[in-house]
């Protein structure tokens, strides 16, 4: 008798002290917030390298359009000149600056020369382009506006970039394709675009880009 009434003692002092143990709820609520923790932290991890990549385009294409305007080769008997060489030099530094990118597989960069042409309109004169992607100029490829005054220069629509008459304008057009760490299926594939564009900084000949023995690779955009 007195172990039949011990057995029903201890199950109700055990139900009693389970029912105060809160210890069973929060490992089931951790359960279920663990994991959203940890995908809203890896979703702000992507979002944080895509601000980051963005911001590193936008200094690259500032970078670049700032020494392709500070090119000048020559001596005090000529106007400077811009070789080929010179160019290719410019990329190089976008190549370096991009580092851990793969900038050369998945981005595009397009260095333009905007001038006046004979009639006071604007012109490409040339255009030399780095990087395997596979991206158009948005804003008018080589030779455009070589004559008459339709052209109304690189840039949006109502904010297009001018050269003044006896100068030129370095415009370089930046596009990189970005790719998701993480969240491919959910973010896809970003094309980030960025634009600048500097005066030369001195005056220099104009009259083309120049490749003297041993010739450099000419990086065209064909």
């Amino acid at each position: 008798m007195q172990m039949s009434r011990f057995f029903p003692c201890r199950l109700r002092a055990a139900a009693a002290r389970l029912a105060r143990d809160s210890r069973a709820t929060v490992i089931v609520e951790m359960a279920f917030t663990i994991p959203f923790l940890v995908l809203i932290g890896f979703a702000g991890l992507e979002i944080a390298n895509l601000t980051l990549a963005s911001t590193r385009m936008s200094q690259v294409a500032l970078s670049a359009a700032d020494n392709a305007s500070r090119i000048a080769h020559g001596n005090n008997l000529s106007l400077p000149r811009v070789r080929e060489t010179d160019i290719n030099q410019v990329f190089a530094g976008v190549q370096e600056q991009a580092g851990g990118l793969d900038f050369r597989n998945n981005g595009r960069i397009i260095l333009s020369s905007l001038e006046r042409n004979a009639q006071g309109g604007q012109w490409i004169r040339w255009q030399r382009c780095f990087g395997n992607l596979a991206a158009a100029p948005r804003y008018g490829a080589q030779g455009t506006g070589a004559t008459g005054t339709g052209f109304p220069g690189m840039g949006p629509a109502g904010r297009e970039v001018t050269a003044a008459s006896g100068t030129a304008v370095m415009f370089v057009e930046v596009t990189y394709r970005y790719r998701p760490m993480l969240f491919g299926s959910w973010l896809g594939e970003r094309t980030i675009r960025s634009t600048a564009a500097f005066n030369i900084r001195e005056a220099r000949d104009l009259t083309q880009v120049y490749n003297p023995a041993p010739a450099a690779t000419v990086s065209s955009c064909g």
